[in-house]
């Protein structure tokens, strides 16, 4: 593989998932099967959605350096805990202190690639809001940071500039485009490019009224193959010239994200790719990537 595909990292949103198991794990895996250990053996990175709920703890964490040790390719990029970006009262220093111990050990193994400070759609560029991003930015500063925006109000030369003289990257997303949500566009700032593939269910992504709406719903999506590569070339575009590049699929129902991650780097241009057998049964359209067997012949 060549240096340029070696600092593409491509991988999904999670490892946790129930509906997984017959798809991408194993239906029945014995006692000592690790969900994280099975699916670093596939992938070169994985985003750890926990820690946007709470921190992680550092034995928590020192448990997840042990379970990738097996893939020296690998890296892990991680959500900001929401504390930071969905409540606005004044944080402490006791609230950073607990998400530095989650991290930390990640960044001392160096696997942490990215931290991914995510804001809901409802953040809107108003002087407020650039000045609380620009403090987050400067607390965490010690880390690789990723601010994902989904307002179009962002979407301003200005804001990409601040991103720039501050070294945070611009986190292009994928989702539906709806009144005001920001598009997809190869943009990047700083030295990390970061993709986020959130599907394309117009249907289900905002809640109907007095509808609580569930992640599955909202992510239940699958890329077709041209959709995968108009979204590869925008992938290529914001590499250019980055220190990494980070492409995050959070499709996760069934799998699918698994499998669009497979296709995005077979369209990459990477020459072998070995998948779970399970995934390619339930999605057959992965049976022309290339395998390790295959290769060796």
């Amino acid at each position: 593989m060549n240096d340029f595909l070696n600092r593409i990292r491509v991988g999904p949103a999670g490892w946790n998932y129930k509906d997984w198991y017959g798809i991408v794990y194993p239906d029945h895996p014995g006692k000592g099967f690790k969900e994280l250990d099975y699916i670093s053996s596939f992938f070169d990175m994985v985003e750890i959605n926990s820690t946007f709920y709470r921190p992680a703890n550092p034995y928590m964490a020192y448990a997840w350096v042990k379970k990738v040790a097996h893939n020296p390719n690998f890296k892990f990029t991680a959500k900001l805990w929401r504390r930071f970006t969905h409540d606005r009262s004044p944080y402490s220093q006791k609230d950073v202190d607990q998400v530095r111990q989650g991290m930390d050990p990640l960044a001392e193994a160096s696997l942490l690639g990215a931290v991914l400070i995510q804001f809901p759609w409802s953040y809107k560029n108003n002087e407020e809001n650039r000045e609380w991003l620009s403090g987050l930015i400067d607390t965490f500063q010690e880390y690789p940071l990723v601010t994902e925006i989904r307002h179009q109000s962002w979407d301003v030369p200005a804001f990409y500039d601040m991103l720039e003289k501050q070294n945070a990257g611009f986190a292009a997303i994928d989702q539906p485009v709806i009144g005001k949500s920001i598009e997809f566009k190869p943009v990047r700032t700083g030295t990390i490019g970061y993709v986020r593939m959130h599907g394309r269910n117009y249907e289900n992504w905002f809640p109907k009224k007095d509808e609580k709406q569930s992640g599955f719903a909202r992510y239940d999506y699958l890329y077709s193959e041209e959709e995968i590569k108009i979204i590869s070339r925008t992938v290529k575009n914001i590499a250019e010239g980055a220190k990494e590049t980070y492409v995050v699929q959070n499709n996760h129902p069934r799998g699918q994200a698994v499998a669009n991650a497979a296709q995005i780097r077979a369209d990459l241009g990477e020459a072998v790719i070995q998948l779970p057998e399970t995934l390619i049964v339930r999605y057959p359209q992965l049976k022309g990537i290339p395998k390790p067997e295959e290769h060796d012949h």
